[in-house]
């Protein structure tokens, strides 16, 4: 997400501010520390003019065990 973000313009606040979310949420997005909502995900793609699924993934693991 960092690198759409990047590519974008858009600071950690702008993106915040434009999904109505802490910057703090951003960082904790960007580093993998937080899983946003499915509504956040939506909100962020629409913002970055791109898919939920360009951003967010999951690992091929994830969720086994």
């Amino acid at each position: 997400m960092k690198e759409l973000r990047l590519d974008r313009g858009y600071t950690q606040e702008a993106l915040a501010r434009e999904v109505g979310v802490s910057r703090q949420s951003i960082f904790a997005i960007e580093k993998g520390k937080y899983r946003p909502t499915v509504e956040l995900a939506l909100r962020l793609a629409l913002a970055l003019g791109s898919s939920v699924e360009e951003i967010f993934w999951l690992e091929e693991n994830q969720g086994e065990g």
